[in-house]
């Protein structure tokens, strides 16, 4: 079961994600996405939101081998991944004045 995973050209990576071991990470994420201690931030797919954290063991379910997500950061808890988010959010109202993070991150 690999999945298509996209990763963000700037991927965010939480404190507790060492980038030595990123691209182990991801190959879990990719074959065996059934283990614990990562979150991840994705772009939502609802309209009316922008992002979303889910944990990794999600990644199980048959509806991401059709749609596979597209991760905008790795973090190792759930209030890693809101910090996180509180971060993006502050580098785009800086960037743009605003927090259309969708479209900041996209850029």
């Amino acid at each position: 079961m690999a999945l298509g995973i996209a990763y963000h050209p700037n991927l965010y990576l939480g404190e507790s994600i060492r980038k030595k071991k990123l691209d182990r990470i991801k190959k879990k994420l990719e074959n065996r996405p059934l283990f614990s201690g990562v979150f991840l931030i994705t772009f939502s797919r609802n309209p009316s939101d922008q992002l979303e954290i889910y944990e990794a063991k999600q990644l199980c379910q048959q509806y991401y081998n059709k749609y596979p997500p597209h991760v905008i950061g790795i973090a190792g808890s759930r209030e890693e991944a809101l910090q996180m988010i509180e971060q993006m959010a502050k580098e785009c109202f800086r960037a743009r004045g605003d927090c259309a993070l969708k479209e900041y991150l996209r850029c």
